[in-house]
């Protein structure tokens, strides 16, 4: 099937605007296929809202019926017909199931350096999909819209792991992408998607606050190609007040990334006030270069007021340009600026001659100076993955 041409994908999205439940900024520079009332190729059932759901993955019995989830370092105990902190994973007598399972919230198109993944195979089209929930409480999302919603509080869609793939292969996307959301909360749907993806070609990444446990972790990392998390802070006050979490599970899961030999990158939302601290930037990046090595790709994104936090100013660029330089001067390698449209430090430089070799505006890819993974100026291998 021919994809839909721009003039009419754009008469169509206005027309199904008014379907819209919520659209947060995770539509922005998107192809919407789901979650905006319209789909280009196919119409799939709206959900009935009967969440038996499926079986989860990674639980144990405790005792009157009460199950443990071993999922998310959270680890819920949860009594019968009681839902964990992310909403969607419930006792049902003695069990515990996904009710995400086969009911996304929101299936669009867009370019992956959206992820934001800038050093994995530049300017594709991926899959994005996400169901409601999540194990954070982050009082900034901007995606709170669906992420702080349980099963049925806003619509949802009936899609396989196999419907997914088959959308996938129709829109000629290269990757399918858990986004969004927390992808660790729907896992036995990512896990089951991911598989199937892998058997058509298809590569696969996730967008995660890395709060998973190693074990389910390290089961999922063969499915993936690329990961990209949110290190929200190098503060652990910061992930209790703000997040409702802790640090070091975040710090484990990037150890376990690294051990695993992944390709990941990881993003810094600055928040004014909350985490930009210099003297804390400066821990996070040479706590980054010690651990898990210079060429990890970091991301210093531009907060803007949202959700909970609405008072707070939008980051200013010269706080941002600051980290910026902290991060160099730690000796990290591949440092970016996101969320500043057209600002230099969207672009890959080559960190041996300090040619551009991806010139992006926001997340439009403009060129390319790479050949074979090298820098096309100086022959320096550049960390990453360039070519499908």
């Amino acid at each position: 099937m021919k994809k839909t041409c721009r003039r009419e994908f754009l008469k169509k999205a206005l027309i199904g605007s008014a379907a819209v439940v919520s659209v947060g900024s995770f539509f922005f520079n998107s192809r919407v296929l789901l979650g905006g009332g319209i789909s280009p190729s196919a119409s799939y059932a709206l959900n009935t809202f009967s969440y038996s759901g499926k079986e989860a993955m990674f639980y144990r019995a405790v005792d009157n019926n009460r199950v443990q989830c071993q999922l998310c370092p959270h680890k819920c105990t949860l009594r019968n017909g009681s839902s964990g902190l992310c909403r969607v994973r419930k006792n049902i007598a003695g069990k515990l199931y996904s009710q995400a399972y086969g009911n996304p919230c929101s299936v669009n198109v867009g370019l992956i350096e959206k992820a934001p993944l800038h050093h994995f195979i530049p300017g594709h089209e991926r899959l994005c999909v996400a169901t409601v929930g999540c194990n954070l409480r982050c009082k900034y999302c901007h995606n709170w819209q669906i992420s702080q919603r349980s099963p049925g509080e806003i619509r949802e869609y009936n899609m396989t792991p196999e419907d997914i793939v088959k959308e996938a292969l129709i829109q000629e996307v290269m990757s399918i992408s858990f986004t969004y959301t927390e992808p660790t909360i729907f896992y036995e749907y990512m896990y089951d998607i991911s598989r199937i993806a892998k058997n058509n070609g298809l590569k696969v990444s996730i967008v995660s606050n890395g709060y998973i446990n190693p074990q389910p972790l390290r089961k999922l990392l063969p499915y993936l190609d690329a990961v990209k998390i949110d290190l929200k802070a190098f503060s652990d006050d910061f992930y209790r007040e703000i997040c409702s979490a802790k640090l070091d599970p975040v710090l484990q899961t990037l150890l376990v990334l690294k051990d695993e030999g992944m390709l990941f990158e990881i993003v810094n939302l600055v928040v004014p006030t909350l985490n930009d601290n210099p003297d804390e930037i400066k821990q996070m990046c040479v706590w980054i270069n010690e651990n898990l090595g210079a060429e990890v790709p970091v991301h210093f994104n531009r907060f803007s007021p949202s959700y909970k936090l609405t008072e707070l100013p939008t980051t200013p660029i010269n706080t941002l340009e600051s980290a910026v330089r902290i991060a160099n001067e730690s000796g990290l390698k591949y440092v970016y600026m996101g969320n500043v449209p057209g600002h230099k430090n969207n672009s890959t430089f080559c960190p041996n001659c300090g040619e551009r070799l991806i010139h992006r505006v926001h997340y439009s890819v403009r060129s390319r100076n790479l050949k074979n993974g090298n820098c096309k100026f100086c022959g320096y291998n550049i960390h990453g993955r360039w070519e499908a």
